[in-house]
C-alpha cells in the first residue's frame, strides 16, 4: 500500500510539475526565440525538461559513480523550484499588461523582449534577496514567565533549532555557523526540533555533519526530535543511534528530567501513518508527571495546542513550517496552523514555532528568514 501511494504521489507530482512549466516554458521559449531566433527547439525543450524534473532525477538513490551528476542536478533543480515559484506569480501579471495594451492599441513589437528582460531582472534581485535571508541567520530573542518552581533556578536559557535540513543543499559550512552562534549563546540547553536531514542520510553522513554537531554544548546537554523528514528519508534507526553516539538524545514519545523541570520530546506527527504504533498523545505522555513542575514539549509540527495545553505542558516548541519559505507562501502557512511562525499564548501555555534555519530545496527565503531561537524561560512561584 506504501509502495502504491508513494508511486501515485510522485506521478501527481509529475502532472501538477508538467502542467505549470509548459506555461513557463512557452513563454521563457517566445523570449529566446527573440534574442536567437535560429535556436533548435528540441534543444531548447529538452533542456527545458532536464531543469525542471532535475530535483526529482537529482534524488533518486544513483550508483555511487553518478552520485556528484545526481547532487548537481538536486541543486540545479533546486534553485530552479524558486525561480518556478516567481514565475508563477510574475507571468500572469506581465501576460494581463500585454492584453490590456493590445486592447488600448499600444504598439507590443518589442514587448515580449522588454517585459521578458524587465522580469529575469526582477527575479535575479528577488533571488538574490532571498540567498541573503536564507544563509543570514538571525537570533531571535523570546522571554517568557513560568509560575512554577524550576528547582530553584530563576531561569533556564534554550537555545531551540528546527529544520536544518541538512543535505546537499545545505552542507557543513552552514551547519558551522550555527554552531558557534549557539555555543556564543551559552545556553543551559540545546533543543533540535526536528527535520535535521533533508530526507537522505548519506551525504549526512559523508560529510560528518554529525561531528560538528558533536561540538554544541550546554549545561545539560543537547536533545532532539524527529521530523517529518526523518521519517521520509527512511533511516530512523541508523540516524538515532548516530546522534546518541555523539551525546545527542532523540526523544520519541520520550520524558527525561532536567533539574525538576520535565522535558518530552514527541514521535512526529508522520509516525501516526507511517509506523503500526503511531505516537503516544501528550494526555498520555504527562499522566504520571507532577504537574506542579515546569513542563517543556518540543513536537515538530504545530499542531493540537488544544491538547497540550489541557494536558499541562507549559511551553511547546515547534517548527515545520519554514514560515512558507518562499512568498506568497507564508499567507498559506498562516491559514494551514494556528500559529505558524513566532509566539502565542495558548490558555495558560506558551508557544514558540520557529521559521528554521535551513531550507527544503531552494536555499531561497522571502518574507521568512533563517533563525536561532534564544528563549529564556522566567521561574516564578506562585
Amino acid at each position: 500500500m506504501k509502495t502504491r501511494q508513494i508511486i501515485t504521489s510522485i506521478t501527481v507530482i509529475v502532472i501538477i510539475l508538467a502542467i505549470i512549466n509548459l506555461y513557463i516554458g512557452l513563454q521563457v521559449w517566445q523570449l529566446f526565440y527573440n534574442w536567437w531566433p535560429n535556436i533548435p527547439a528540441n534543444v531548447f525543450w529538452s533542456l527545458f525538461a532536464v531543469i525542471v524534473y532535475a530535483y526529482l532525477i537529482g534524488s533518486i538513490p544513483w550508483p555511487k559513480p553518478l552520485r556528484p551528476l545526481a547532487r548537481f542536478l538536486k541543486v540545479t533543480g533546486s534553485y530552479y523550484f524558486a525561480v518556478m515559484v516567481l514565475a508563477v506569480i510574475l507571468l500572469p501579471i506581465v501576460d494581463l499588461l500585454y492584453w490590456i495594451l493590445r486592447l488600448t492599441d499600444v504598439t507590443t513589437t518589442s514587448y515580449v523582449t522588454i517585459a521578458g528582460e524587465i522580469m529575469l531582472g526582477l527575479m535575479g534581485i528577488l533571488l538574490v534577496w532571498g540567498s541573503r535571508n536564507a544563509w543570514s541567520t538571525v537570533v531571535r530573542p523570546h522571554t517568557i514567565h513560568i509560575a512554577k518552581n524550576g528547582d530553584n533556578l530563576s531561569q533556564l536559557r534554550i537555545a531551540a533549532v528546527s529544520d536544518l535540513h541538512l543535505g546537499s543543499i545545505v552542507g557543513k559550512r552552514h551547519l558551522n555557523r550555527m554552531v558557534k552562534r549557539i555555543n556564543d549563546m551559552t545556553p543551559d540547553l540545546i533543543l533540535l526540533l526536528g527535520d535535521v536531514l533533508d530526507d537522505s542520510i548519506e551525504p549526512f553522513i559523508r560529510n560528518r555533519m554529525h561531528e560538528t554537531l558533536n561540538e554544541l554544548n550546554a549545561k545539560y546537554g543537547v536533545f532532539a526530535v524527529l521530523g517529518n523528514h526523518e521519517y521520509y528519508g527512511g533511516a530512523i534507526k541508523e540516524y538515532v543511534n548516530l546522534m546518541e553516539s555523539i551525546g545527542i538524545r532523540v526523544l520519541q514519545d520520550e520524558v527525561v528530567e532536567i533539574n525538576q523541570t520535565y522535558l518530552v520530546g514527541r514521535k512526529d506527527r508522520t509516525a501516526e501513518s507511517m509506523e503500526p504504533e503511531g505516537r503516544s498523545s501528550f494526555t498520555s505522555l504527562l499522566a504520571e508527571l507532577d504537574l506542579s513542575r515546569p513542563v517543556i514539549a518540543i513536537d515538530h509540527q504545530p499542531f493540537g495546542f488544544n491538547r497540550a495545553a489541557e494536558s499541562g505542558v507549559d511551553l511547546l516548541l515547534c517548527g515545520h513550517t519554514h514560515r512558507g519559505q518562499i512568498a506568497p507562501g507564508h499567507w498559506l502557512t498562516r491559514r494551514l496552523f494556528e500559529l505558524d511562525w513566532g509566539y502565542m499564548r495558548k490558555e495558560q501555555m506558551h508557544v514558540v514555532v520557529s521559521s528554521g534555519y535551513g531550507t527544503w530545496g531552494p536555499p531561497i527565503r522571502l518574507a521568512s528568514r533563517s533563525e536561532i531561537i534564544d528563549l529564556v524561560i522566567k521561574f516564578v512561584d506562585k
